[in-house]
């Protein structure tokens, strides 16, 4: 039987791949984007459902959860990528895009988290998988945003993992300790050596993830260039 898997926060990188791959696996997938105009080729590659949503939104993600249903049915796999940075130190940042990137890296989280969990508490089993960054874990300077986004982010992944294991569904904390290759950013092109990870790569260990038996369950995994120091 084909899984549905849901991505939130779609775009032409890792979000990208991870829809490839799902596709090629004998999934329906679905994504989901604020710009939803990007996503056209990559709608037509994977043959993918998609559908506007912000989602920071209450009302947005209630729809999407809602219309996934109707079209798919309620999602065995569901992938939180969203994210959003504001530079600088703690006397200059923006209180107001701060409480902005908040919402979009940790607060939307816990809404589709919320949506994806009350459907596969329903059927018994399901996978909810959050994209974190080493920002999740250590904080750097003029980065107390992210690092405020990220670690809330984890921390939700954690809480939920000790709430949701017993009740078979898996939580995935994805830890991406370095720049991801990505041919449609020039800052992110592939310099030729193995110093930034591979989309493609990193998308096979989440359906790895996903596939873990439950008598082994995972929570957590860091995911880091060969060369990256740590």
């Amino acid at each position: 039987m084909r899984e549905n898997a849901l991505i939130i926060g779609a775009g032409l990188g890792l979000s990208a791949s991870l829809a490839r791959l799902l596709a090629k696996n004998n999934f329906n997938v679905a994504i989901a984007a604020r710009n939803i105009e990007k996503l056209e080729n990559l709608k037509i590659e994977t043959n993918s459902n998609v559908f506007q949503c912000d989602a920071s939104n209450i009302e947005d993600v209630e729809n999407l959860f809602i219309q996934n249903d109707k079209l798919l049915g309620p999602p065995n796999l569901v992938i939180y990528n969203p994210s959003a940075r504001v530079r600088g130190g703690i006397a200059e940042v923006n209180p107001l895009e701060t409480q902005k990137a908040i919402n979009i890296t940790c607060f939307g989280a816990f809404l589709c988290a919320q949506q994806a969990a009350t459907r596969m508490l329903k059927r018994g089993s399901g996978s909810i998988f959050f994209t974190g960054a080493s920002a999740g874990v250590k904080g750097y300077p003029k980065s107390s945003v992210f690092a405020m986004g990220k670690f809330g982010l984890r921390g939700l992944a954690q809480a939920l993992a000790r709430e949701l294991h017993p009740q078979n569904i898996h939580i995935g904390h994805f830890v991406i300790d370095g720049g991801i290759h990505a041919d449609h950013r020039p800052e992110r092109k592939d310099p030729g050596d193995d110093s930034m990870l591979d989309p493609d790569a990193i998308a096979e260990t989440y359906l790895q993830f996903h596939r873990q038996d439950r008598s082994s369950w995972a929570w957590e995994i860091e995911l880091r260039p060969w060369v990256e120091t740590f």
